[in-house]
């Protein structure tokens, strides 16, 4: 009977938290650098990254790239139930604590890439200026 006490208390707990609105997260870190880009399928299976700004080519992804691909077909899932198509860039967000935050600005959805944990962050890191002085640089 006291282990269901306590699950009971936990799960009351947690419904009054997630009814109140609160936000439980802890508040993003300053914006270090930023970059515009487009994500398109290519015919030979791989995918190619463009800067949203110049149009030019950052890099052709080959390969599997389940992450990257994962992740854009979500994003891309959520434009397309919103009526949406793939013309305007994504927002990809280096943050001043390290953390990688890949915004969609026409759905307003976020991904925090350090989620899925280093090396699936560093697919998306790859495509940021090295330089964080160089603020929205291609």
């Amino acid at each position: 009977m006291i282990v269901g006490a306590v699950l009971l208390a936990t799960l009351v707990g947690v419904a009054a938290v997630r009814w109140s609105g609160e936000d439980i997260r802890a508040p993003d870190a300053g914006v270090a650098v930023t970059r515009q880009l487009r994500f398109e399928d290519l015919p030979d299976g791989s995918v190619a990254v463009i800067d949203g700004r110049s149009g030019l080519l950052v890099q052709k992804v080959e390969g599997e790239a389940g992450f990257l691909r994962g992740t854009m077909r979500g994003l891309a899932r959520e434009r397309r139930r919103a009526g949406l198509g793939n013309e305007q860039a994504f927002e990809l967000i280096g943050r001043a604590d390290g953390r990688l935050t890949l915004h969609d600005p026409a759905t307003g959805v976020k991904v925090d890439l350090e989620s899925f944990g280093p090396v699936n962050a560093a697919v998306f890191a790859q495509f940021l200026p090295h330089q964080s002085a160089d603020r929205d640089q291609p």
